[in-house]
């Protein structure tokens, strides 16, 4: 019985490494709560600007449709705005609309649009349930679907003020960065190039494993930089070589009571159209394919197809007078034609308005030494370009010829850029994938300022929009484009 009883095994060694039984004479003390500490006063008077002020955009847009439009239009009772306000408040609750700039640096509209529209959707269809079972009031089909395109209208308008005023009178959120000095050093361009309310103002370095460089403890010197700086957000560059670094600051961060970015390295290569997969508590991500599949290509070869085919009748008028101007400012072509890599490396000839003097790509060479962009012949003041020229390229209207190579197959609306030969002989390995799409007459590259960005982060900008393309992602960028052009940021 003795040796059975010896031979019983003992129970803590059936537990992983780090999770054993302590065995105590004495009471067992507890382990200390890692709780979610408070964040700062300036932290929690910035996220309750923006909260307040989407809420009060959305209860101005119900009480301005329930308690003025349908009334005037319908005959409606204005004072269903009073169920109207509270309810689409509760609905964008609901859907985490008002969280979402907690978490993000970069606080954006445009990115929500596929909620607002289904918010708005469903507000439109309980008051129209409400219109008709409380007051009799009747919503035929064209009624109700112009409520709905007006609420989401006014919802992005509105929504779109409310966080530009609140980013002008919030202070800058302080951030501190934590990573490589490149990764630290890309951050803040990014920062400082993107328009967000932010800016670092401390940063820890560590090498490649992930150890910090000035310090023996890396939570301890994070905790007084958080502390000295009046730190309201950490940003954390992940180290390639992998460390449990990472997830040891994200508890600290948590418990110290600031907001945390993490640039997860991965994403450089998958990018974010990924979806979680959760199993029995293990956290994983399903990638999606590279390329297109055949009815993606169809739904993207419409589009371009239809888009193309509107802009050539409507622009028509202005591509006639942007000819007449060339005509009469110089001498030479109309339309300016370079040979471009597209779709699969196949050759083709891109349209532009000719905005330099003619015989320009002649003397492209004796100015190489004034080009200013890594990899890419970009020039701040091209002594090529004419005086009409230099209007055209202003507003991109230089550009609009392309659209004849949309119309033909050749280039999309949104795409990778096109570029010429010498520049595309310098992408290689996994970059050349960029080409897996045809190249667009807008994209990343556009919205981001083409003249600022190099080309070995413009094509890794293009292969991840190839990676994780939707329709809706061309729909963005073409409305991103829009303002880019407005404000005559064109090259």
């Amino acid at each position: 019985m003795a040796t059975r009883e010896g031979k019983r095994r003992n129970p803590a060694e059936a537990l992983p490494a780090g999770r054993r039984l302590i065995r105590s004479r004495g009471p067992i003390a507890p382990a200390p709560l890692i709780t979610e500490g408070s964040a700062s006063a300036a932290t929690t008077l910035r996220e309750g600007v923006y909260r307040r002020s989407l809420a009060v955009a959305d209860a101005i847009v119900a009480a301005s449709l329930l308690g003025v439009a349908l009334p005037l239009l319908v005959g409606a009772a204005p004072e269903l705005a009073v169920v109207g306000v509270p309810l689409i408040v509760f609905l964008c609750k609901l859907a985490r609309l008002y969280e979402r700039d907690d978490l993000v640096l970069k606080k954006t509209t445009l990115d929500e649009a596929p909620a607002v529209l289904q918010i708005a959707g469903l507000f439109t269809f309980l008051m129209w349930l409400l219109l008709d079972g409380a007051t009799g009031t009747e919503l035929d089909a064209s009624e109700v679907a112009l409520s709905w395109l007006g609420v989401s209208t006014a919802m992005l308008v509105g929504r779109g003020f409310a966080r530009a005023l609140a980013g002008r009178v919030s202070p800058p959120e302080r951030c501190l960065m934590i990573g490589e000095s490149s990764s630290a050093r890309a951050v803040a361009q990014k920062l400082a190039g993107a328009g967000v309310n932010a800016e670092i103002v401390a940063a820890l370095e560590v090498d490649a494993q992930g150890r910090l460089l000035q310090a023996a403890d890396l939570e301890e010197a994070f905790c007084e930089l958080v502390r000295r700086h009046d730190v309201h957000r950490v940003i954390i560059a992940p180290a390639a070589g992998g460390s449990e670094a990472p997830l040891s600051l994200i508890r600290t961060a948590k418990h110290v009571g600031v907001r945390i970015s993490v640039v997860p390295r991965m994403m450089e290569v998958v990018g974010s159209s990924v979806e979680f997969d959760y199993l029995d508590g293990l956290t994983m991500l399903g990638v999606r394919r590279f390329g297109l599949t055949l009815s993606s290509r169809l739904v993207k070869r419409a589009f371009d197809l239809v888009g193309s085919t509107v802009l050539l009748v409507a622009v028509a008028p202005l591509g006639l007078m942007a000819a007449l101007a060339i005509r009469l400012d110089s001498r030479g072509p109309v339309l300016f034609r370079q040979t471009r890599v597209g779709k699969d490396g196949r050759r083709f000839r891109m349209f532009k308005f000719r905005s330099m003097v003619d015989g320009a790509e002649e003397i492209k060479d004796n100015l190489r030494h004034l080009n200013n962009v890594e990899g890419l012949f970009k020039l701040e003041d091209d002594p090529r370009v004419t005086r009409i020229g230099r209007v055209l390229r202003r507003v991109s209207l230089d550009e609009l010829p392309q659209l004849l190579n949309v119309w033909r197959g050749e280039m999309s609306l949104v795409g990778p850029r096109p570029l010429v030969l010498d520049e595309d002989a310098l992408v290689q390995g996994l970059d050349r994938y960029r080409l897996h799409l045809k190249p667009g007459m807008t994209g990343y590259w556009q919205i981001l300022g083409a003249t600022r960005v190099p080309l070995h982060e413009m094509v890794g900008i293009d292969y991840l929009y190839v990676a994780n393309w939707s329709l809706w992602t061309d729909v963005k960028i073409l409305l991103r484009t829009v303002p880019h052009v407005l404000a005559s940021r064109g090259v």
